[in-house]
């Protein structure tokens, strides 16, 4: 009888891993990411990142930022407004010098115009970069 039992006992698939929301990066790690990134001279890279940590915004919404949204002429603004596509509201953010140099950087190595998107794909299906690549890049 304890056989039976023991055959139709399974196994939570989440036992013994951590689920639930990331634990957020640390100052330390922050620091390491961004100098990693102007070690490797990679522009793009550190923009998103940049953006990304000053923005707080979700993933769909940083990659869908147009250029116009955090410049005003041919100078990176020091504080944008964006509407978030999940609740529909404005969100203000402060864009700090380190950012605002790296987006400038970026925005000048591609040769962007302000009614592109900020991160365009290399794809040519998708306007912009998408969500699970902006993943990938973050967990590279």
């Amino acid at each position: 009888m304890g056989t039976v039992a023991n055959a139709t006992h399974r196994e939570p698939w989440n036992k013994g891993k951590i689920v639930g929301q990331k634990a957020p990066f640390k100052l330390k790690d922050i620091w390491a990411l961004r100098v990693r990134f102007q070690m490797e001279n990679r522009v793009r890279e550190l923009a998103l990142f940049n953006i990304g940590i000053d923005s707080k915004l979700r993933g769909c919404d940083l990659v869908a930022l147009k250029v116009r949204d955090v410049c005003h002429g041919d100078q990176v603004a020091s504080r944008a407004v964006v509407m978030q596509h999940k609740t529909q509201r404005p969100v203000q953010f402060e864009i700090t010098p380190a950012a605002r140099d790296a987006v400038q950087r970026w925005i000048k190595t591609a040769g962007l115009k302000s009614d592109e998107f900020l991160f365009p794909s290399r794809i040519q299906d998708s306007p912009h970069l998408g969500t699970r690549q902006y993943a990938r890049i973050l967990e590279g």
